[in-house]
């Protein structure tokens, strides 16, 4: 009985880990996103015709 619960904490804990591996790598996809749109709005705010 012992050896079950030991085996399930470790699952829990190795969901929690892949679910904030999975949030991180979220937020970095968010953030180069986010990175490239400000930069090209402000290529466009900034770009003035000669």
């Amino acid at each position: 009985m012992r050896k079950k619960e030991g085996n399930y904490e470790s699952r829990a804990r190795g969901k929690s880990r892949s679910f904030r591996r999975r949030c991180i790598i979220l937020v970095k996809e968010k953030k180069a996103r986010f990175y490239i749109l400000r930069r090209c709005v402000i290529m466009l705010v900034c770009w003035s015709e000669p």
